[in-house]
């Protein structure tokens, strides 16, 4: 007879180290940054972000990585 046992859900604090491993195995960091209005109206200007989707958080987090992109790339 098989055993159907699953493995036991992860907890929410192992999942977050889980996904902290990965992104430290691909060289990548998590950080919390504040932009101000000014830096915001630069990506506009730049044309990395769309006037009507300053106020849509992922939108601005992709038009910051496509800044950086271009910047650090």
């Amino acid at each position: 007879m098989q055993s159907t046992t699953e493995p036991a859900p992860l907890s929410r604090a192992a999942e977050r180290m889980r996904i902290h491993r990965q992104r430290r195995k691909s060289g990548l960091r998590c950080l919390t940054i504040e932009l101000r209005e000014t830096e915001i109206d630069s990506l506009t200007r730049k044309g990395l972000l769309r006037p009507e989707a300053r106020h849509e958080t992922k939108v601005v987090v992709e038009a910051l990585y496509a800044h950086l992109d271009r910047t650090l790339g």
